[in-house]
């Protein structure tokens, strides 16, 4: 039988009906008999003549001929049919039994041919041998059909008897036929690709003979096709299926850089000009991903940065944070430990090798890259299943090559292709975001966020936000001249929604690191704009918006600026929106822990109606973020917050839950915050017979709050999109 391979391949691609694998039910002979004429004539009528695909020919012809011969042997019985009366029919069973076998390889054979017709041209040579295989395969099932078919049970005129006859003796002796000039292309093809792995760059004469002349890749459009083709391969790559992902990957980058080598930077009429974007097809690279997010586990994540730990270490107290992290913390003069306030006893950092293991198996489990030796955003790669090879590197590094030229001196249209691909490549790997960066291409992008055309200023930006990914090229981005600014004109006054939303991602992406967030917060507009957006963006740019806001939000010195700017307000009203609310409660937890935050977000109106809300209705991180806001609210928001606080509905029983079904930190805060009121003047008024005096005195957290009275950690998991 032919491998299920192909076929679920197949699938994929175009979803061909149950015919090809179950045979029909309930027809009568005559019926199995014309539905089998059709088929055979519709096989022999799409793919004779010069409809023969290009690649596979010998096994194509050959397949056809032996089924234009059952077309003869069907269309004779079928005659035989009509010249008796009617109803009748003498086709013995086993005959009959061995046509039902025919329905299915005959629709077997019209998806092999279909496959070979539509398929990647890179992608059939690569499966020559495979493929070969499976028309291998067909022929030896119909060598046993028909061993079994009961030729002489039928009545039929001597030249068909003779042909069958013929087609059973070929039939037993076909062997598995592979083409040679075929596997010399793929060879070919394989050569092209050592010279890349051997350091050299292939000579462009024998691509432009190999691509244009040889497979007929004579147009950007046809080479966009085959790259797309390709990635689709990789993204539904099986392990067992040669060749490896790691050498798909490959021969991507080999086609990606002959498509502007051989063709130049002329449109492709794959969606370039705006408002005629072409939607990829689900599950290829190209596909936007923007909205997906994967949550880290919040003891993956450092205390003080909230990102996914790379480097994880234990301190005296026994808490455990990124050694980046903590190690910044403490050249800054701090003593205590950030998540305890307790003094340290000393400076030694022990690696945390346990977790460090942990996380390094759930990142293999969700295909996330993990380098603890790099320190980066745990982006998210769904489709990055292998590492690319040295070919595939060498290959990006010579198009990176060819686009920043571009970039540096070709026409605007050239500009923005290369804006483009430079997009594109910077998707996938730090090894293509660090070489991209590093052979210029940031200060030309730069110089395409203020242009005029509307598919330029997208892609650069995007391109920005993918090089950003890479930790060091934040630093790059950050240091050259009027960049900062120019992302943020483009977050303000973006010729497109999607423009403006990936200038969001990217200044999250940027304000990763500590000592941007007060560079980025000081930048003339830039936290009024992501207030803005939060307030009226799309779901995706309230997504942006609100995880840029919420990592300005952790660096102390930005509190003034947020009040001032609008951005309290904004989160405020993210407390009711769907998609936003933890991360907006998690921005107001930080906030309201220095005085002129907890004074501006008690005056908000909607502050503690919002925050009661999330309690009420939110994630356990939201839950545990609204009631360490409102405790905080309390501690520093004044007498009116804190009474506002105290009188607002339901807050006990809401509470009570917490303590019983809350997190740990949410039920140190709920703890926390029953004590506040037990202070209050009025607390017998609002919580005498509850009982709630008796639970959080009960409650063991309770006598604890004061160890944690320095708590600054904030429930997140966040993650920078790649588009």
């Amino acid at each position: 039988m032919a491998s299920a391979a192909i076929f679920s391949s197949l699938r994929r691609q175009r979803s061909p009906s149950l015919e090809a694998f179950l045979a029909p039910v309930d027809l009568t002979d005559v019926g199995l008999l014309q539905t089998l004429t059709a088929l055979s004539s519709e096989l022999i009528s799409a793919y004779s003549g010069k409809r023969v695909p290009f690649y596979q020919k010998k096994n194509c012809k050959s397949l056809l001929r032996k089924i234009q011969v059952f077309s003869v042997l069907l269309e004779c019985l079928l005659e035989n049919n009509n010249n008796r009366s009617r109803g009748s029919s003498d086709l013995p069973f086993t005959a009959f039994l061995c046509f039902k076998e025919l329905y299915l390889l005959l629709y077997r054979s019209k998806i092999l041919l279909d496959y070979c017709s539509h398929s990647s041209k890179l992608w059939l040579l690569l499966q020559n041998h495979s493929i070969s295989g499976h028309f291998h395969d067909l022929n030896q099932e119909i060598s046993t059909l028909l061993d079994v078919f009961p030729l002489k049970e039928l009545n039929l005129p001597e030249d068909v008897r003779e042909q069958v006859q013929l087609l059973q003796k070929q039939a037993r002796k076909s062997k598995l036929f592979v083409d040679k000039n075929d596997e010399m292309l793929r060879l070919k093809l394989f050569s092209f690709l050592n010279e890349f792995e051997n350091g050299g760059v292939p000579d462009s004469a024998q691509l432009y003979s190999f691509f244009w002349e040889k497979l007929g890749v004579c147009n950007p459009r046809s080479c966009r096709l085959e790259i797309e083709f390709l990635e689709e391969q990789i993204v539904n790559h099986e392990g067992d299926i040669e060749p490896t992902a790691s050498v798909l990957n490959g021969f991507v980058a080999l086609m990606r850089y002959c498509r502007f080598l051989l063709f130049g930077f002329e449109e492709d009429d794959m969606g370039f000009r705006f408002g005629k974007h072409k939607k990829p097809k689900k599950g290829l690279i190209s596909q936007e991903i923007a909205e997906t997010f994967i949550s880290v586990p919040k003891d993956f994540c450092c205390p003080i940065s909230l990102d996914l730990m790379r480097d994880p270490v234990i301190v005296s107290t026994g808490q455990t944070y990124d050694r980046a992290s903590i190690s910044r913390w403490m050249e800054e003069g701090h003593c205590t430990c950030p998540k305890t306030g307790q003094l340290l006893d000393h400076t030694r950092l022990v690696p945390n090798r346990a977790l460090r293991n942990l996380i390094m198996q759930w990142c293999a489990a969700h295909k996330i890259p993990y380098d603890p030796l790099e320190s980066g955003d745990p982006c998210v790669e769904i489709f990055a299943a292998a590492s690319p090879s040295k070919a595939a590197s060498e290959a990006n590094k010579a198009t990176a090559a060819l686009l920043i030229k571009q970039l540096g001196n070709g026409t605007q249209i050239a500009k923005t292709i290369a804006a483009r691909e430079i997009r594109l490549l910077a998707k996938t790997g730090k090894e293509n975001r660090a070489y991209i960066a590093e052979a210029g291409a940031i200060p030309h992008l730069k110089n395409l966020l203020s242009s005029p055309d509307a598919v330029a200023q997208e892609n650069s930006v995007t391109a920005m936000l993918n090089l950003s990914i890479f930790d060091k090229n934040k630093g790059r981005i950050m240091d050259e001249v009027g960049c900062l600014a120019l992302i943020v004109q483009v977050l303000r006054f973006g010729h497109t929604t999607e423009a403006r939303e990936n200038a969001a991602a990217t200044l999250f992406s940027l304000s990763a690191v500590h000592d941007y967030k007060k560079q980025i917060a000081k930048e003339d507009g830039a936290v009024e704009a992501l207030a803005g957006l939060l307030r009226e963006g799309s779901p995706r740019g309230k997504k942006d918006a609100v995880t840029a806001l919420f990592n300005l939000s952790t660096h102390t010195e930005n509190c003034a600026r947020m009040i001032e700017s609008g951005a309290v307000t904004a989160l405020v009203g993210a407390l009711g929106s769907e998609g936003v609310a933890e991360e907006a409660a998690g921005a107001l937890a930080l906030i309201v822990r220095q005085p002129i935050g907890a004074t501006a977000v008690g005056n908000e109106e909607m502050a503690v109606a919002g925050l009661i809300g999330m309690m009420r209705c939110g994630t356990p991180r939201g839950k545990e973020n609204a009631v360490a806001a409102l405790l905080e609210l309390c501690r520093g928001g004044g007498a009116a917050a804190t009474e506002r606080v105290l009188k607002a509905p339901a807050l006990a029983s809401l509470l009570q839950t917490l303590l019983f079904t809350g997190t740990k930190r949410a039920r140190r805060k709920a703890a926390s915050l029953a004590r506040v009121f037990q202070r209050c003047e009025h607390a017998s008024m609002h919580y005498g017979g509850l009982g709630v005096g008796y639970a959080f005195a009960g409650n063991s957290a309770a006598a604890r709050d004061s160890t944690f009275a320095g708590d600054v950690s904030v429930s997140m998991s966040i993650s920078v999109p790649v588009l």
